[in-house]
């Protein structure tokens, strides 16, 4: 099905969009003048990210408005204004200099969604350590694969997670030589190296000074989730507050009384670069829930926390798109302006419902945890095509590009697939896998980043998400992309997800395997899987419809929002499931 453009006007937005002239900001955008809008460390002593995302404000008016506004999980608020925020900030810089935690040196975090963990985050950055958020359900394995191969010093966790996960690794680990335990009481013994975080914090000085900072100092190591192979650390420096701040501002549309929502964990790279740091580089409140998702609670907390910006991620919104009417007809979501979302394409029904259920259309955008910010999206002056990763952010220059012998090449006509690119040199993108420099080499050839991820552009500019390079299916001399599949089923109003895979065929090379959850209500049975085959060649035709189609009540997912399809191949094949600690819980 073809969806016609969304567009809602500029002039029906109860604030101005931050960009309402694409064309003329990306014409006169520069880094530089991005760069001047923040402070700097005083005396010219270089460029902190979190003097700029919490100090800055706290010696301005800023300094009584709210900075974190966090949830527990029985509903209890821990609130911190800009002024509490950096005295807490300060307190734990204080804490890692008694530890003799130095520059460079890595501090890691495995925590739940907890006001410890903003409070280390930044407080590392302040003492120019490196901060590496942990996912807090990740296994014993892949916990020790990240902290051996990011050189930790210190970890910041709770006490559950401490002995039940990483206590019997600590033999491995000799460069480990500090475990702050966010919840430890001050007599309690946990062995050698283990600490109250709190009693530190009681006793560390409330004042602190930044030492001099490079921009392209090392600031935060993201790990990608390695559901093949090693994970591999990905290097950021202080200078990304440049992509956080112009995103925050230009997708994000962030406004000084904006309540922002972002629901990703900080162990993955979303929950950090725009959980923690783009909406406090803006001044904003940035809310925060302890809480798994629950569809009544977040809607619940849409409405009452009256948030007016919220970034969130596929598989949230296709969860809420399976409750029984309309969320708004229930709950006050009139403080609502602007919904985003990550993780995956977000397919084009989801974009049509958001309009319809929540009254606001929702924005899709594309980046990488290799990228560090919003490369590619859907912005609230702009027509959204449903479907479409959106246009290239102020700075950013993308293209469409295949490899040749004769190395990379610009496919400029529009609807032709190829590998999606960017010129280097944009402020977050990452400087370096950590110990693995000819890896990273390898991602650049003849002045282009190249993705690995599979697009096409159209004739207005906007991108396309195809694939990614490994996931295409090449069945009978055809190349599909899983989730053009994907979004085709899930037009059929039995589908609630859709996750596609290629499936060894000794004739065809691959068929297109569809594993469909349905919608509440839907039973399963052959004469659905028959209708579903059928719709799939309406809307797709023969050869790139599904061949078969198998029914499961859920379909595995990464917290991240990722339809885990390499597990739906495993499990197809008879192979090895591989990590599944980031596996979503099932409800």
């Amino acid at each position: 099905m073809h969806y016609a453009p969304i567009l809602k006007p500029a002039g029906a937005c109860r604030v101005p969009p931050q960009l309402a002239d694409y064309e003329t900001v990306c014409r006169e955008f520069s880094w530089e003048q991005v760069r001047a809008g923040f402070a700097g460390l005083p005396n010219g002593a270089g460029f902190n990210l979190a003097h700029e995302a919490v100090d800055r404000h706290a010696a301005s008016a800023l300094r009584e408005h709210v900075a974190l506004h966090c949830l527990g999980r029985d509903g209890a608020s821990t609130v911190l204004t800009y002024g509490e925020l950096r005295v807490q900030t300060n307190r734990f810089a204080n804490v890692l200099r008694g530890l003799g935690v130095g520059r460079g040196d890595r501090v890691f975090a495995l925590t739940g969604r907890v006001p410890a963990l903003y409070i280390a985050a930044l407080g590392t950055l302040k003492k120019t350590s490196v901060f590496c958020p942990l996912f807090s359900a990740f296994g014993p394995e892949p916990i020790y694969q990240r902290l051996q191969r990011g050189d930790a010093r210190v970890l910041v966790t709770t006490s559950e997670l401490y002995h039940g996960k990483v206590a019997p690794l600590r033999d491995r680990l000799p460069s480990l030589q500090h475990v702050l335990l966010v919840d430890g009481l001050p007599m309690e013994t946990h062995g050698p190296g283990v600490a109250s975080l709190p009693a530190l914090m009681d006793a560390a000085s409330p004042d602190f000074t930044i030492p001099p900072t490079a921009p392209e100092d090392m600031a935060l190591l993201h790990f990608t989730s390695g559901t093949t192979g090693m994970p591999k650390g990905a290097v950021h420096v202080h200078e990304a507050a440049l992509m956080h701040y112009a995103t925050g501002r230009y997708v994000l549309d962030l406004h000084p009384d904006d309540v922002f929502w972002c629901t990703a964990d900080p162990g993955w790279v979303t929950g950090t670069s725009y959980g923690i740091l783009a909406p406090l580089l803006h001044g904003v409140t940035n809310l925060v829930d302890e809480a798994d998702f629950d569809a009544e609670r977040w809607l619940r907390t849409l409405a009452e926390k009256r948030v007016s910006v919220w970034y969130t991620a596929p598989t949230a919104i296709r969860r809420l798109m399976r409750l029984p009417g309309e969320p708004r007809s229930r709950f006050d979501l009139s403080a609502l302006r602007l919904i985003h979302s990550v993780g995956e394409p977000l397919n084009p029904e989801a974009v049509v419902w958001g309009e319809r259920a929540l009254g606001l259309p929702i924005h899709d955008n594309w980046w990488q945890t290799e990228t560090g910010g919003i490369m590619i999206a859907n912005f609230a002056s702009m027509e959204i095509r449903p479907g479409s990763m959106g246009r290239p952010v102020p700075g950013v220059e993308a293209a469409v590009v295949r490899r040749t012998p004769r190395g990379v090449e610009v496919v400029d006509a529009p609807g032709v697939e190829g590998e999606l690119a960017l010129r280097p040199g944009w402020p977050s993108m990452f400087r370096g896998y950590l110990h693995e420099e000819e890896r990273y080499r390898r991602c650049f050839a003849d002045g282009w980043y190249l993705t690995g991820d599979l697009a096409r552009r159209d004739a207005g500019g906007y991108f396309w998400f195809v694939g990614r390079s490994g996931d295409i299916i090449k069945t009978a001399g055809h190349m599909v992309g899983p989730f053009e599949v994907e979004s085709a089923l899930m037009e059929h109003p039995a589908v609630a997800e859709a996750g596609v895979i290629g499936k060894p065929d000794p004739v065809i090379g691959e068929l297109v395997k569809a594993f469909i959850s349905l919608k509440p209500g839907m039973e399963p049975g052959e004469a659905l899987r028959r209708e579903l085959l059928g719709f799939g060649r309406k809307r797709l035709g023969s050869a790139v419809a599904p061949k078969e189609i198998e029914f499961q009540r859920h379909l595995p997912r990464t917290r991240s929002g990722k339809i885990m399809r390499r597990l739906l191949k495993a499990r197809e094949l008879g192979l090895p499931a591989g990590d599944t600690s980031t596996l979503e819980r099932e409800d």
